[in-house]
């Protein structure tokens, strides 16, 4: 890994490390567990729409979105782009059908968010102001970018304490990749 010595180096090194660590998360889920989910509370996610949200709505889409100003929303979403309203209860949410899926799925999505963050020009990360289509105020792209990273990162503690609660020996080992 190369020493961040610029903004974009530094989002660019995170990205790395929070895929790595959730790919090695993922690989231990078996196909047979993608419909477990804590047996306590309401509205959680089972392990295959965790690894889903994950996979596909985790980290590139956003990255891209904010990126590139283009927002691939579903017609479910409003046609003024404001998504907050249309986030789906857990038991609406897609799942994968299968770890290989969602780890594909989850290459596929870092490929797209290194891709992106590539394009990224430097001095763009603290000159550029704008605000997410889902609302809250104007931010750096940067922060924006560090925010999507950590959309990822929080999701991927979710699928760490699944894995716990599971029984599976998992440590902080596995939850930080080192």
């Amino acid at each position: 890994m190369k020493t961040a010595t610029t903004l974009k180096q530094i989002l660019l090194d995170e990205t790395e490390t929070v895929y790595d660590a959730t790919e090695k998360l993922f690989r231990k889920v078996s196909d047979s567990e993608l419909s477990w989910k804590p047996a306590t509370g309401t509205n959680w996610m089972t392990m295959g729409q965790l690894l889903m949200h994950c996979a596909s709505y985790g980290c590139g889409k956003a990255v891209e979105g904010f990126v590139t100003g283009t927002w691939d929303f579903s017609e479910e979403e409003s046609s003024d782009g404001n998504a907050v309203d249309h986030f789906p209860p857990a038991e609406a949410m897609p799942r994968v059908e299968s770890v290989e899926q969602a780890l594909n799925l989850l290459a596929a999505d870092r490929k797209l968010s290194l891709r992106c963050l590539a394009d990224v020009k430097e001095t763009d990360l603290m000159a550029k102001l704008l605000a997410a289509p889902w609302g809250g105020p104007e931010q750096t792209l940067f922060r924006h970018l560090s925010f999507m990273i950590d959309h990822l990162i929080q999701h991927k503690g979710q699928l760490f304490y699944y894995l716990k609660l599971m029984g599976k020996d998992v440590n902080t080992i596995d939850l930080w990749g080192t």
